[in-house]
């Protein structure tokens, strides 16, 4: 999958480095994967959520949530934003 960008993980990471190991390997696992459905990919990651067109992951047991949207048919992952709970919790991602 081609991830754009990759650039909010690592400002993400700069400014919470416990989640820098955590946010490369979900891009290790994603990246070099084929996953042509939400189905494919809740057998990598079970606790991706659905919100409308986007997708929620949750990040490090729960320390962050990284929202995509996901074009599956173009092999595409566009990172909208990496939160932590409070960020999340006060749902300006969903604008």
């Amino acid at each position: 999958m081609h991830i754009i960008t990759r650039k909010r993980l690592n400002e993400f990471a700069a400014r919470y480095p416990k989640t820098r190991s955590t946010l490369a390997h979900w891009y290790g696992i994603l990246a070099p994967a084929a996953v042509r459905s939400f189905a494919e990919l809740r057998m990598l990651f079970p606790s991706a959520d659905q919100v409308g067109k986007l997708t929620v992951f949750d990040i490090g047991g729960n320390t962050a949530r990284l929202i995509a949207a996901i074009h599956y048919n173009r092999k595409k992952i566009y990172i909208r934003a990496v939160l932590t709970h409070d960020e999340y919790d006060e749902g300006k991602w969903k604008e």
